[in-house]
């Protein structure tokens, strides 16, 4: 089996989560800051250096106004599309 951060999957993860904090309006130095990170840290997600837990993906999640459902509907969509760039992430604000 294909290692998972080679893996197209792993691919539209990062481009997911890398949309969802650009519609969020959200640098990465904001971004990281709001999670008590240093900047380097979500530019490592986001290259797909460093890996999330469960526990730090919901906090992304938050800090972005999301939450794991919607983050996990937009992930299943764009695998299903094959890509993240038709995807439109939507933030907690424009659910309610």
């Amino acid at each position: 089996m294909t290692k998972a951060i080679y893996r197209r999957e792993h691919v539209i993860f990062l481009q997911v989560l890398r949309r969802m904090r650009v519609a969020s309006g959200m640098t990465q130095a904001q971004c990281s800051t709001a999670l008590a990170r240093p900047q380097s840290f979500i530019s490592d997600v986001e290259r797909g250096v460093r890996r999330l837990d469960m526990v730090q993906l919901r906090d992304l999640c938050h800090v972005l106004d999301s939450d794991l459902i919607s983050f996990t509907k937009s992930f299943e969509q764009a695998l299903s599309c094959g890509n993240a760039e038709t995807i439109r992430t939507t933030t907690a604000k424009e659910r309610h």
